[in-house]
């Protein structure tokens, strides 16, 4: 059994995945953040949509979102810092020439109708 995407010990199964298929609602805005890296990881774009806010959500094309998943190789999430509704990390992927990069960002996410949702992002 090896670790969540979101660089949690527990199983995807246990972890992530839940909040991904709709089973459960993330809890926290860094949860939601967590399980957004793993659907990257898991190319589930639906999810990244779905937890988009509505007011940026038309920045944000799934079929852009799928093919940016696809095309790399997620590698770790390093979290260095959290507010209730803000989350900066690093996500660590191999691009499609399997270079290493690392996308830095400061998320906001806003508690809205009983969920989290992402808001924006920046560099």
């Amino acid at each position: 059994m090896s670790n969540c995407y979101c660089g949690n010990l527990q199983s995807l199964e246990n972890c992530c995945q839940p909040y991904i298929i709709g089973i459960k609602k993330t809890p926290t805005a860094e949860a939601l953040m967590r399980s957004r890296y793993s659907a990257y990881a898991t190319q589930n774009a639906d999810y990244l949509v779905a937890t988009t806010h509505s007011s940026t959500r038309k920045n944000h094309k799934k079929s852009d979102i799928l093919e940016w998943s696809k095309c790399n190789q997620w590698i770790k999430l390093e979290v260095l810092a959290t507010t209730e509704t803000t989350v900066t990390f690093k996500a660590y992927y191999l691009d499609y020439q399997l270079k290493a990069q690392i996308h830095h960002e400061h998320s906001t996410f806003i508690f809205e109708n009983g969920s989290w949702l992402y808001v924006d992002g920046s560099y």
